[in-house]
């Protein structure tokens, strides 16, 4: 990205040295919550001292315009590799709005940022709420019963969570001694969300639950369950489907379900193509990298790459992800990267990886390997390599050897028949 200055907390400061003497493009170094005499190490300052001296970058007057880039989130492709997503202003302020609109926030809500910020999961939001005129609780790393008194003593409107965390949040032993009675919305993204869960929050939280789907190229949300008005009087089982759907468009957002022809797909909750989205929160494309540009927008539509059948009411239901990504506790898995580090070990011969259904993080990573002749790796071993060389949420949880991996008739990994046989 040609990054100049990295703001970073203090407690990275190895790793953030580590960069500054290896990014070329790296000048500097701004810590956060670092102690006083912090620039006395010659390799970076306080945050706040570029505003102590005399106020002057505060104050730099510059001409921005809707189009220009204001920020670039990271993103795992199908390959494995990251790709930088834009976003512009006009992409930023367009969400902001919507999630104003469609959250109907205003001066009196106070949000939590339980979801890790370096996802446009919660990051996005931080405009939204500071455009009402709200409040941010920011708790730092993520425990039930912290959060439960955040929410308690800090007076918290909305949640906002990934499924694994409301199971951490329900199950806790400690839940029914905080008054969580504030909370006049709670919402899940990240993964699908089992009926179950969803009555669970319902009954602990009594009140708005929202589920929402969306990715980094879409600012965030392109669909959210929140229930038209005629949908809140239908039986109590029909509304819990409809609430634990990924929804229908979020504002200002055009989607449509297409076949492989690229044409539309009956609206009848059954069959199933893929989501295509435009419109103000849509990304105009990936930093430095046209061939991905190509792929994945044409003619002004962002093919999500994610399978769903779409009913007449305009709610989705995603069925299956085209690129067999997992996810797993909320963060996004592709196995093939997952993949080429299991090959990476000199006592595999060829390896799939798959999700496989977990109580806690909702799918767990699952590697299906074959031995070289000379294997005598364990599942154990072949565990801890993969965490050696990848970011641990990504390492497998599980290992199975077989004696050959199933094929297509073409020679490809068969995945469907993976997923039946080991998943």
């Amino acid at each position: 990205s040609g990054v100049k200055l990295l703001v970073v907390d203090h407690e990275f400061r190895e790793h953030a040295r580590r960069l500054l003497q290896n990014v070329g493009s790296l000048h500097g170094l701004a810590w956060v919550r670092a102690p006083g005499d912090v620039a006395g190490d010659g390799d970076g300052c306080r945050y706040e001292e570029f505003f102590d001296n005399d106020g002057s970058l505060g104050h730099i007057e510059v001409e921005v315009r809707p189009e220009d880039i204001a920020q670039i989130y990271y993103t795992s492709g199908s390959t494995g590799r990251p790709k930088g997503v834009i976003m512009t202003h006009h992409n930023m302020v367009s969400h902001a709005v919507g999630t104003l609109w469609e959250y109907e926030l205003s001066d009196q809500d106070v949000w939590i940022h339980c979801v890790p910020m370096f996802h446009m999961s919660d990051a996005c939001n931080t405009w939204a709420v500071t455009l009402a005129g709200g409040t941010h609780v920011l708790p730092g790393k993520f425990t039930a019963d912290k959060v439960l008194k955040f929410v308690q003593d800090e007076k918290v409107t909305i949640l906002k969570m990934v499924p694994t965390m409301w199971e951490m949040m329900l199950n806790s032993p400690n839940a029914g001694e905080f008054d969580t009675s504030s909370v006049r919305l709670a919402v899940s993204g990240g993964s699908p969300i089992s009926l179950e869960l969803l009555e669970a929050i319902l009954n602990r939280f009594g009140c708005e639950y929202y589920q929402g789907y969306g990715m980094t190229e879409t600012t965030h949300f392109l669909t959210l369950s929140k229930l038209k008005s005629k949908l809140k009087t239908l039986p109590r089982q029909e509304r819990l489907r409809y609430m634990a759907s990924a929804g229908r468009p979020f504002y200002g957002v055009k989607l449509r379900v297409v076949d492989e022809a690229g044409d539309e797909v009956a609206p009848d909750g059954k069959q199933v193509g893929e989501i295509i989205v435009k419109g103000d929160i849509v990304t105009p494309g990936y930093w430095n990298n046209p061939e991905e540009n190509r792929r994945s927008i044409k003619d002004g539509w962002l093919y999500t790459g994610d399978l769903a059948a779409i009913d007449d009411e305009g709610y989705v239901f995603i069925v299956d992800r085209k690129k067999d990504m997992i996810v797993s506790g909320g963060e996004n898995v592709y196995s093939v990267e997952v993949e080429h580090v299991l090959s990476m070990h000199p006592e595999v011969l060829e390896c799939a990886v798959i999700g496989v259904p977990h109580p806690k993080w909702g799918e767990a990573v699952r590697g299906v390997c074959t031995k070289s002749n000379r294997g005598q790796v364990t599942e154990e071993q072949l565990i801890e390599f993969c965490k050696q060389n990848l970011s641990r949420y990504k390492a497998p949880k599980s290992i199975v050897f077989v004696d050959e991996i199933p094929k297509t008739g073409s020679g490809k990994k068969d995945k469907k028949t993976i997923r039946e046989n080991f998943g």
